[in-house]
């Protein structure tokens, strides 16, 4: 077995454009992977995983060597299927050709198994690469098809952080599918993806994903009621739209807006309690148009009952808080206007709490109003 690393040149060298020397090393490579002897395969492997790391062009040279690498990952040792693994990984990444080739090649079976692994890093590798791979539309209904969801939230729900995160991604890149969300739905996530939703930083990838999931799963009544019984569910969407990213506050109104849309009465009063108001208010200056289209929708349900919509409406609320902005000077206008607007929703919630207990005392439970029976919902 040969223990010298195979040089293929760099990216700035006149041999890549169109020298045999690149076939060569090319095939020096090929050459390893098939070898009868492991040892050499997973050098072959490990050399493949080095040289695409990094290299767009070497991804497109060795290529061919996908069915190899697919064959190590099928009938190998763990040693030779990690390396097969990280190989095909790096093979796949930005190179739509390949994530494609490497499904059609049958890499999904082994892929499954290794899902299963009881070893992290061999699962972690493998979580890591069905999100590679289902970043690709092509890929999508045949990963769906092998068994791969009941795994991935399996692993969002007890894999390591990185396997977790990976896991929740791809979860996303097959919520495109919509049959898929009906499979998601019913193995229970959400405790999960609000955990890691905690966990994350906001600025991140992961934290925006974590919240697209969620507005897609408040579309279903038990992802609602999950959403709820969660210790700090409700509260941990509500947080998001006071720190999050643009993009993540955006998901964040709307799965609100979808719960309270479903069941007024059963939703009104958890979001109410989470104090949803300030981030919202905010969300009508500082958000993303969608965001703030969503955001008055959605205080124009918070601040009625379902038996009476009178008092401030759309148009008086956006006057309202465009005359704050507009008396606000200096550069700290938004901050300003963010300290206003909490300081008016302040006393106006102190006004609501004690016209609430004045009915309280008045009036029998019987007799209260449904606005005001306690929901059949809690947050716990």
């Amino acid at each position: 077995m040969a223990s010298s690393e195979i040089q293929i040149p760099s990216e700035d060298s006149s041999d890549l454009s169109g020298g045999g020397r690149v076939a060569v090393l090319v095939q020096g490579i090929m050459e390893r992977i098939r070898s009868e002897d492991e040892d050499d395969r997973i050098q072959g492997a490990r050399e493949i995983r080095r040289l695409t790391k990094t290299s767009a062009k070497h991804r497109r040279y060795l290529s061919e060597s996908i069915e190899p690498l697919v064959s190590m990952l099928r009938y190998g040792s763990p040693e030779s299927g990690e390396a097969a693994m990280l190989g095909l990984l790096n093979l796949a990444v930005r190179d739509e050709r390949n994530k494609i080739k490497i499904v059609d090649a049958g890499a999904l079976e082994p892929l499954i198994y290794f899902l299963e692994s009881t070893n992290s890093c061999l699962q972690e590798y493998a979580t890591a690469s069905v999100l590679t791979l289902s970043a690709t539309c092509v890929n999508k209904p045949k990963i769906s098809a092998s068994g791969a969801i009941p795994l991935l939230v399996k692993i969002l729900k007890d894999g390591n952080r990185q396997a977790r995160i990976d896991a929740m991604m791809a979860l996303y890149n097959l919520s495109t599918i919509p049959n898929n969300l009906n499979t998601l739905i019913s193995l229970q996530p959400i405790p999960a993806v609000i955990k890691l939703l905690r966990s994350c930083k906001k600025s991140s990838r992961t934290h925006e994903k974590c919240c697209a999931l969620l507005e897609l799963l408040m579309g279903f009544e038990e992802g609602r009621a999950a959403l709820t019984f969660e210790e700090g569910g409700v509260l941990t969407v509500v947080e998001v739209l006071e720190g999050g990213a643009p993009s993540s506050r955006e998901h964040a109104v709307g799965a609100l807006l979808t719960m309270c849309e479903s069941d007024y009465s059963r939703y009104r009063d958890i979001i109410l309690k989470e104090g949803a108001i300030p981030g919202l208010l905010e969300l009508t200056i500082q958000g993303t148009p969608t965001s703030q289209a969503k955001a008055h929708q959605l205080l124009d349900l918070l601040r009625s009952t379902s038996q009476q919509r009178s008092g401030i409406q759309a148009d008086a609320f956006q006057n309202i808080v465009s005359d704050i902005v507009s008396r606000i000077d200096g550069d700290d206008r938004a901050g300003k206007a963010k300290k206003m607007l909490a300081e008016m929703v302040q006393i106006s919630m102190e006004q609501s709490l004690r016209h609430l207990q004045q009915r309280a005392v008045l009036c029998t439970p019987k007799e209260l109003p449904v606005g005001g029976r306690p929901s059949g919902v809690h947050s716990k």
